[in-house]
Order: structure tokens, then C-alpha cells, then sequence
């Protein structure tokens, strides 16, 4: 995907996360960064100006949705304008010189954490201590110098913070995967030209909510099946203000312009009493 040179992508974690992987995935490996304390900071560094974009997690194969990311999507009113999917493969990392026989305590994001399990049951002289980003913690242990502590963290943390990988591919599962939007303002989306060819599949995300009647979600959900359009997720999350009641996220296969998705999003409309498109966007890998 081509981009310009000014750019300047934000992302929540420390240099080196998960979420650097997915922006040099989606824009390449000179593409520069903004690192962000919380998922909320990347959303507002877009709309400041800080940020040209942002990389958004969206859903782990493992661990499921962030659903905190689904309210910032509906908050910030960012487009989604692509997608990526980057294999989740956690390290064993250490300052250079420190032995794994001499680990006594792993520090890592408690989802990191709960994705080793095997590991820490064919370990079990080590402890496991839950901190607040994968690559913060081998940012922390190099930092500070520790000779008897590890990180689970990327293969980019590794090279970022200067460590060493003492043990590859930790994991309990391999199908460990995280799917990332990459979001930009309304302006840059609208005037920014696809690189896409006539053969990519493309993907639209909404948002919409019903009457709370018996049927409604059916009625809403046969806007799409009448028109054979096959239905890629659907998440729902609490409307608030409305107790008990949802907004339903939903993602189809298809552009939102052609002729029949146009027609389901108008049939949708008769009988949603909310719909927003969050964005049509090419398939990601």
C-alpha cells in the first residue's frame, strides 16, 4: 500500500507491539510511528492531527473481540479503510548474556500470558507476572537490567530493544491470530485512491441497532441473506442509555457501493432504528 512520507501512523503499546507489526504489514518498514498508552489515545491522535492513522486491533482468534475498539470505531467516527491479520507468535526475550536456566520470572500482557500456558506448565520454576504491554515488558527488563527475568513479546521487540530470543514460538496454539483496521480521518479516506485491482474482494463494516420487537435482528439480518451476502462477523455490544438493549456490528462480503449491497443497507434502513457504515475496505489476507 503506498503512503506518503509525512506519514505517521499511531498505534497503543510500546515500540515493538503487536500493532508495529501490523502497520509495517499494511505500510511498510520505514513507515513512522506513534506509540500510545490506551486504544483511546490512537483514536484522538487521528482526529488532533497527530496521526495520519491508526492501527486498531480488532479480534483475536484466541481471545475474541476488544470490544473496547468496537465503541471507539462508533465514538471517533473513523473510517476503516483496510485490513490486516498478523500471526501471533510470542517470545521468550532477555538482555544478551542471560541464560534461560537462569530465568526465574516472565513479565508479559496477561492475554500473552494466558496464550503460553504450556509453556509455563513444562516451566514451572517460573513465575508469571502480568504487565501492561508485550513489548513494554522487554522494554522494561532491558531498561532495568534484569539478569533473572524474561519477556513474552514479538520478534520486533527483540530487535527494537537490542534483546535476545532465548526461546521461539511459545505459544500454546498456533492459530493465534490478531486482525487489525487501519483507520484514517473522513477527509483522507474520501480523496485517498485504492491501489486495489478489479479482482480484490472487498469488506464493509456497520453498525446498526433495532426495535427491541420479537424478530427485529431476523428481519435486519434478512436484508442481507435475500441477497445472498455472505456475512463475515457480527458483534453486539450494550447500547447505552438503553439498558438491554444492543448495537450489532457486522461485517459483509462485498463493496457498500455496488448494487446489491445498496439495496440491503436501504431494506436495512426501513427497519433499523440506527445504521452507520464504518467502512468498505479491500479483504485482508
Amino acid at each position: 500500500m503506498k503512503r506518503k512520507a509525512s506519514e505517521i501512523i499511531a498505534f497503543q503499546g510500546e515500540r515493538g507491539a503487536f500493532s508495529e507489526e501490523a502497520t509495517r504489514k499494511l505500510l511498510g518498514q520505514e513507515v513512522a510511528v506513534l506509540p500510545c498508552q490506551r486504544f483511546e489515545d490512537i483514536f484522538r491522535a487521528v482526529k488532533n492531527g497527530a496521526a495520519s492513522g491508526a492501527i486498531v486491533p480488532i479480534e483475536n482468534t484466541l481471545a475474541g473481540s476488544v470490544h473496547e475498539n468496537y465503541d471507539h470505531l462508533l465514538q471517533f467516527e473513523l473510517p476503516i479503510v483496510a485490513e490486516t491479520s498478523v500471526r501471533i507468535v510470542h517470545n521468550l526475550i532477555a538482555p544478551k548474556g542471560v541464560r534461560f536456566s537462569k530465568i526465574k520470572r516472565i513479565f508479559s500482557h496477561p492475554v500473552a500470558l494466558n496464550q503460553c500456558l504450556d509453556f509455563f506448565a513444562a516451566n514451572p520454576q517460573t513465575e508469571r507476572i502480568s504487565f501492561y504491554d508485550t513489548a513494554g515488558s522487554v522494554k522494561m527488563v532491558i531498561e532495568e537490567g534484569l539478569t533473572d527475568a524474561a519477556a513474552i513479546a514479538s520478534s520486533v521487540a527483540a530487535e527494537i530493544y537490542g534483546a535476545h530470543i532465548l526461546r521461539r514460538s511459545i505459544e500454546s496454539d498456533r492459530q493465534n491470530f490478531t486482525r487489525f483496521f487501519l483507520v484514517r480521518t473522513p477527509e483522507f479516506a474520501r480523496r485517498r485512491p485504492t491501489t486495489a485491482g478489479a479482482a480484490t474482494q472487498w469488506k464493509t463494516s456497520l453498525v446498526f441497532s433495532t426495535h427491541n420487537t420479537p424478530g427485529a435482528l431476523f428481519r435486519a439480518l434478512s436484508a442481507f441473506a435475500l441477497r445472498d451476502l455472505n456475512l463475515m462477523k457480527i458483534e453486539s455490544r450494550p447500547l447505552r442509555g438503553k439498558p438491554w438493549e444492543y448495537l450489532f456490528y457486522l461485517d459483509f462480503l462485498g463493496r457498500a457501493d455496488s448494487p446489491v449491497a445498496l439495496n440491503a443497507l436501504n431494506h436495512l434502513r426501513e427497519v433499523a432504528d440506527f445504521l452507520r457504515v464504518l467502512g468498505c475496505y479491500p479483504k485482508g489476507a
